[in-house]
């Protein structure tokens, strides 16, 4: 792999290799490490879901009031990975600024999301300590009493984008000489790649 191989838009060359991944029949292709810090910089990372690639960047939803949405408060910044493992093995890794999306936006994802994740959002106060497994269970019923078939958004849940500023492909190779190359934005805006070494 060399730079004529990738595309000036590091977005549309995360697009590719995304839909490729797809087309390969991976295993959740949209799963990714979602790395935060608090505000003394101690970093946390989990596993979450993207759920769209824009000319914004890249968007995930969760709980406000997660460990990630707090740390995210505190400190707008993250990184992002994915791995895909099968043949041909590749990574890309990405890091910027994070900001929340409009309400709106966040509502018109949650009416798309199945019943019980809609009612799971309402029941499960993430990251908080809880009892036992009865606790969440019964969250949950309260919530399905409440709501019933048409809970709507809750306040502390919603959408968030990272703003790319850097961004790594990374493919395997033999004998550890992997394919490496960094986008990075310049003072225009403009994305800038060079070759790393592995």
């Amino acid at each position: 792999m060399d730079e004529r191989d990738l595309l000036a838009d590091p977005l549309e060359q995360f697009r590719r290799w995304f839909g490729e991944a797809v087309a390969a029949g991976l295993d959740l292709p949209e799963a990714m490490t979602l790395a935060t810090a608090d505000g003394a910089g101690v970093p946390s990372a989990r596993t979450v879901l993207l759920k769209g690639v824009d000319e914004r960047g890249f968007l995930f939803f969760t709980n406000y009031e997660s460990r990630k949405g707090l740390e995210l408060g505190l400190n707008p910044r993250a990184a992002l990975v994915f791995h895909w493992a099968q043949e041909p093995r590749r990574q890309v890794t990405v890091a910027g600024s994070v900001s929340q999306l409009p309400p709106d936006e966040s509502e018109r994802y949650f009416r798309t999301r199945p019943l019980g994740s809609r009612l799971g959002a309402w029941a499960s106060r993430q990251s908080k300590p809880v009892s036992g497994r009865a606790e969440l269970e019964r969250a949950y019923a309260e919530a399905e009493e409440r709501f019933g078939a048409e809970p709507h958004r809750p306040p502390f849940w919603g959408g968030y984008v990272l703003a790319p500023e850097r961004l790594e492909f990374w493919q395997n190779r033999p004998n550890r000489l992997h394919d490496r190359f960094r986008y990075t934005r310049d003072t225009r805006g403009d994305w800038r790649m060079e070759r790393l070494a592995p």
